[in-house]
């Protein structure tokens, strides 16, 4: 079992129910072992330390195989190890995604679908746009909105 944090391994961000299903290898190389390293060391472990409740990634790395398969889009992080979906255990996700947007650096943190859905954050040593969006289904398509809307 590969740690890349104290609370994370690797088996957890690569894991992918649509993978499995659909029998889609999902196996990152070493560049995004890398980059998943540095999103947990940079943004889920201190989210976890913060909180003192499981992070439950619901999608990590996906290779760009999986990615095209389930609608990804093309230029996702999750390809390069860069992203991660999740939510804490017992928080609200809007309460997740304002903490972060007070404490830490990152490239995208997008609260996506309310509070049934989850927490999308990007973190890549290329850029820091510190961008915080809200994606919501709006006359039947997804719209992304700038800021955090509940």
């Amino acid at each position: 079992m590969t740690k890349l944090t104290e609370n994370f391994t690797l088996a957890e961000m690569v894991r992918s129910q649509q993978a499995l299903r659909r029998g889609i290898p999902n196996s990152p190389g070493s560049r995004e072992v890398t980059a998943l390293r540095i999103l947990c060391e940079n943004v889920l472990q201190p989210v976890r330390e913060h909180f003192g409740k499981p992070v439950n990634i619901s999608s990590g790395f996906r290779s760009p195989r999986l990615n095209r398969a389930i609608g990804g889009s093309g230029s996702s992080q999750h390809c390069l190890g860069e992203a991660a979906d999740f939510i804490v255990s017992g928080v609200s996700n809007l309460e997740v995604c304002k903490w972060m947007e007070r404490r830490l650096n990152y490239d995208q943190l997008i609260y996506e679908f309310g509070e049934p859905g989850w927490v999308h954050c990007s973190f890549s040593t290329n850029r820091m746009r510190n961008m915080e969006l809200s994606a919501m289904r709006l006359g039947g398509r997804v719209k992304y909105l700038s800021g955090l809307r509940a």
